[in-house]
């Protein structure tokens, strides 16, 4: 989604500007993902009439009831989950694809999990010639078993519940970033995997797209 109107030298300093202003003054502390970020054209994974909006700390409707999270907290949640070189990193949410290019530069292999069926297409396009990211379609609560054990888990947006079926994909001792829903406000929440089980802290409220499937059971009601 590259729109022509926009210059590529505006684009770049929009992109410049959102890791000085955004990134690096608000815990975005890995050197590796701000360079990343630095990198990735985000107006290519955002749609033509929302283009000059790529850089602006806001979510992007995609459509569908679906948005775009924000850069800020694309950037909190890969930072927060510590990703190395050598590993395999499962992605929940990856819409358009931006946060997939982003993790393709820092993790071995990235395999981004979508249900929105126009989304996978997007994405497939925008991620084209980037050899580490396995597209696929599915339900998002649902993970991706067949690829597992995952060294890391990246939700890029908030969901009610963080089912455990989807926590036993990551191997012990990995580490889980997503966004939760809590009364009604986002915050970000990091955890790690043990024999016993896993456990998520909060550790920064912020705004974030909001992801389908997630939804806690409601209780039966007159």
């Amino acid at each position: 989604m590259t729109n022509p109107a926009i210059h590529p030298n505006d684009t770049a300093a929009m992109r410049h500007a959102m890791v000085v202003s955004q990134l690096r003054t608000s815990g975005v502390s890995d050197a590796r993902v701000v360079a990343a970020m630095g990198e990735v054209p985000r107006e290519r994974f955002v749609p033509d009439a929302h283009g000059g909006f790529a850089y602006r700390d806001a979510t992007i409707s995609l459509g569908n009831g679906r948005h775009l999270n924000t850069p800020l907290a694309t950037a909190r949640l890969i930072n927060e989950a510590q990703v190395r070189s050598g590993d395999k990193v499962l992605l929940i949410g990856s819409a358009t694809g931006y946060a997939a290019a982003v993790l393709a530069r820092l993790a071995r292999e990235v395999v981004a999990l979508e249900s929105d069926a126009a989304m996978v297409a997007t994405a497939r396009d925008a991620l084209a010639g980037i050899a580490n990211v396995a597209l696929i379609e599915g339900p998002l609560a649902e993970g991706w078993a067949a690829g597992a054990p995952y060294d890391a888990i990246v939700v890029d947006g908030a969901v009610e519940r963080f089912p455990d079926a989807l926590a036993q994909q990551v191997r012990p001792a990995g580490r889980i970033a997503t966004g939760l829903i809590d009364r009604g406000v986002t915050r970000l929440a990091v955890g790690e995997r043990t024999t016993g089980g896993f456990g998520l802290d909060d550790f920064v409220d912020l705004e974030c797209a909001v992801l389908p499937g997630f939804e806690e059971p409601r209780g039966f009601t007159f």
